[in-house]
């Protein structure tokens, strides 16, 4: 893979990713920001007829709120009237410095763009912006893209159906009774769209105060307990593949902190009659399953998968869970934020490289680091930022990136990335 210039795209099998240009420049060019920030960068995903494009934004300028914002939405317009199809937004993640910048954000995102759902969270964005924004589209023949309600988008193509839920967001009292209120709305707002919670394959948790001290116990782990409980009578995507895993088939997921006490919440749904759709799960020979971690770590194990992978024909998408410095089911290399950074990177590639899908069932394929089409980096410590975003620009070379502050949910872990990777079914060896 080499480095992109004057608006050349970076390839890596089926998907390009593209650095952008100030908001003065009318094309897509290279640019190179201060030494606090990366270039803001988009990937675009070409699978036959569809293509999906993937942004991760942080404002270039030091104005103020407003001018931060716009110059995000400016920016994400351009990105999607650049592309060879009409495209149509259908989920943002929007991070903020300030719970007092929720509400103004939010009209002015919802007027430029009223179509996806938005998922606000109270994560400082590395490098002193007020603002950075995620954000998903879609496009090609044969595509419908519907809001179903205040909290879900459905698009529908090739046989398929996605719900993307988000803007979920609890201020119930106590972990427990916040993820559990969460839980219900997200499977309330599926229901309201046709799907329902057994068909989920990807969640995200945003848990305030993440790691304090909840009576006797942690937030965390209540969060923990709630999700167990919730998750005990579903079959998850029992129509899709059989469980490769004793207790069934978990989707992937993250639970990371941020500020205030509520939690937030997202996940994505997915239902189709195909039969030549596969979906199953990844765990890293050098861990433990998140669900089979001894009680030490919490009372009720995480229930989530370390990641998930779609294949369709020759095509696979994985999704990769909250991922961090932790080998079998111990922290490792506390304090050292640079070790940590390239534990969690390596465990990634674990998980990516072609004999774990041999292991787990599927045919071989063809993936690795350079498949990702973006990440979420987030740092414990702002100022570790900087030493863990030059490991993750040497090990993730061009791939777009956010990075946000946020409490991981063991104290001693500084650093937590999570990814999608988009790659194609191969029987060559591994790499």
């Amino acid at each position: 893979m080499t480095a992109s210039t004057s608006g050349s795209p970076v390839q890596s099998n089926e998907f390009s990713r593209w650095p952008l240009s100030r908001p003065d420049s009318a094309r897509l060019a290279d640019r190179r920001d201060d030494q606090s920030s990366r270039p803001a960068e988009y990937s675009a995903i070409q699978r036959g007829g569809i293509r999906r494009v993937v942004a991760a934004l942080r404002p270039a300028s030091h104005g103020g709120l407003r001018e931060q914002t716009f110059e995000l939405c400016a920016t994400l317009e351009r990105i999607l009237v650049e592309q060879e199809t009409a495209m149509a937004l259908t989920n943002m993640t929007v991070f903020l410095r300030a719970a007092a910048d929720r509400r103004s954000v939010g009209e002015w995102l919802e007027e430029r763009f009223p179509l996806p759902v938005k998922t606000y969270v109270l994560q400082p964005p590395c490098g002193g912006a007020a603002i950075a924004l995620e954000a998903w589209a879609i496009g090609g023949p044969g595509l419908t893209v519907v809001r179903r309600g205040p909290h879900a988008v459905e698009s529908a193509y090739e046989g398929m159906r996605w719900v993307h839920c988000g803007g979920v967001d609890s201020p119930a009292p106590g972990g427990y009774a916040s993820t559990r209120e969460a839980l219900e709305t997200l499977a309330a707002a599926l229901e309201q769209a046709g799907s329902a919670y057994q068909h989920v394959v990807r969640t995200w948790f945003f848990m305030g105060s993440i790691i304090e001290p909840e009576g006797a116990t942690q937030r965390y782990k209540e969060l923990n307990r709630a999700r167990t409980d919730f998750y005990r009578a579903i079959p998850f995507c029992s129509a899709l593949a059989a469980a490769n895993i004793p207790q069934g088939i978990y989707p992937a997921s993250t639970g990371i902190g941020m500020q205030g006490h509520s939690v937030a919440g997202s996940c994505l749904s997915l239902q189709t009659a195909r039969t030549d759709v596969i979906l199953a799960t990844l765990e890293n020979p050098r861990q433990t399953p998140a669900y089979a971690y001894p009680p030490r770590h919490s009372p009720q194990s995480p229930k989530f998968s370390r990641a998930i992978a779609l294949a369709v024909g020759g095509q696979v998408t994985t999704w990769i869970s909250g991922t961090a410095s932790i080998l079998h089911s111990e922290s490792r290399h506390p304090g050292d934020v640079e070790r940590q950074t390239e534990q969690t990177i390596d465990n990634i590639a674990e998980l990516l490289a072609p004999r774990n899908f041999r292991l787990h069932g599927l045919p071989p394929v063809s993936a690795g680091l350079g498949d990702l089409a973006k990440i979420r980096v987030y740092v414990k410590h702002e100022d570790d930022f900087a030493r863990c975003r030059a490991i993750c620009d040497r090990r993730f070379p061009g791939v777009p990136a956010i990075y946000a502050v946020a409490d991981i949910c063991r104290p001693e872990l500084l650093v937590e990335i999570e990814g999608v990777a988009f790659s194609r079914a191969a029987a060559g060896r591994d790499r």
